[in-house]
């Protein structure tokens, strides 16, 4: 039996090395020192697909972090980081509302009149509207201020390190962000036909098979995860209607979002607004985006609550509200 010789182990140990043996000592290395720290980040992993198809700690956080000493080296993931292996997904969030929620929030006034002790740290909007795109300054400032983690956007609905998608297709996974008084999708679908019967489906009350639509039928269509929406963020569109109660609603919307002037008028906000695409600017663009939602049997019976909120959002300043200049 032929053994190697010293030239032939030396170049061998090379080749193992640059062939990614370190990287697989140092999964190892990470698992073991993880488990005893954060145990249920290991656990998740290994029951994810990254886990079961070897992919390791440092495809997506980097080779840089080896002990505890050294924890910031350690890379937090940011969309590029995903579209390095799902592109195509990363190109359509991209495209999607999802992607503009950081910015939105930003642009919106209340966001800035709220008290620090309620938004700071990521307790209030930030929260969710952290799936938004943010530019490096701003993940470096989070980062700085100790709010660094979560900058994937994709862990939003793909919680980690689990990264479900199976997760990520249930309604709950909408259910974090998109529920309470102002903005209540959440109750509107769960007290639906169409939320009842799908918690019904879910609880086995209902048969596999039994009609039942989720959040993702319309929203994500097959997956795809440039989601819009008819009504962009602020849920109107321009021009003002022909309608003047509706229009004078509309302007007291947007008078209140900082959109229009007290006089009716646009405000420099409007550009901001328009660059953002949070309203839709014009009848045929909101058409066009109401006409590609998919057709899934009727729409929802929604309950009523979504209806008082506006009316009392509008009927304060109702009486003493000028006409709104049309916007075009």
């Amino acid at each position: 039996m032929k053994t190697l010789t010293p030239a032939l182990t030396f170049i061998f140990l090379v080749f193992w090395v640059l062939t990614g043996g370190t990287a697989r000592a140092e999964e190892v290395d990470c698992a073991a020192c993880h488990k005893k720290v954060t145990p249920n980040i290991v656990s998740d992993w290994e029951l994810s697909q990254h886990g079961q198809n070897q992919i390791d700690c440092s495809a997506c956080h980097g080779s840089d972090h080896k002990s505890e000493k050294d924890v910031k080296n350690a890379r937090i993931p940011t969309p590029e980081v995903c579209a390095e292996c799902h592109e195509e997904k990363v190109r359509e969030f991209k495209n999607g509302k999802h992607a503009r929620a950081w910015s939105s929030m930003k642009a919106m006034p209340t966001f800035h009149w709220q008290p620090m002790v309620m938004i700071e740290g990521m307790k209030g909007c930030g929260g969710c509207h952290k799936i938004g795109l943010k530019t490096e300054a701003e993940i470096k400032e989070l980062s700085k201020a100790g709010r660094g983690f979560g900058m994937a956007s994709c862990d939003a609905c793909h919680t980690r390190h689990l990264f479900s998608v199976a997760e990520a297709s249930q309604p709950q996974a909408c259910q974090t962000c998109h529920m309470g008084f102002d903005h209540a999708q959440w109750e509107m679908y769960s007290t639906s036909k169409h939320g009842v019967r799908y918690l019904l489906k879910q609880n086995k009350t209902l048969p596999e098979g039994a009609a039942a639509p989720k959040c993702q039928m319309c929203h994500l269509p097959g997956g795809n995860h440039a989601n819009q929406t008819a009504w962009g963020f602020l849920a109107v569109r321009m021009p003002l209607p022909e309608d003047k109660q509706w229009a004078r609603d509309r302007a007291t919307l947007m008078q209140a979002l900082g959109v229009l002037d007290p006089e009716g008028k646009p405000t420099p906000r409007l550009e901001v607004i328009k660059k953002e695409k949070v309203v839709r600017l014009t009848q045929e663009e909101w058409q066009k985006e109401r006409s590609s939602r998919p057709r899934i049997g009727s729409w929802p019976r929604r309950s009523g609550s979504w209806r008082i909120y506006i009316r009392m959002a509008c009927s304060r300043s109702r009486r003493n509200t000028p006409s709104p200049t049309r916007i075009s």
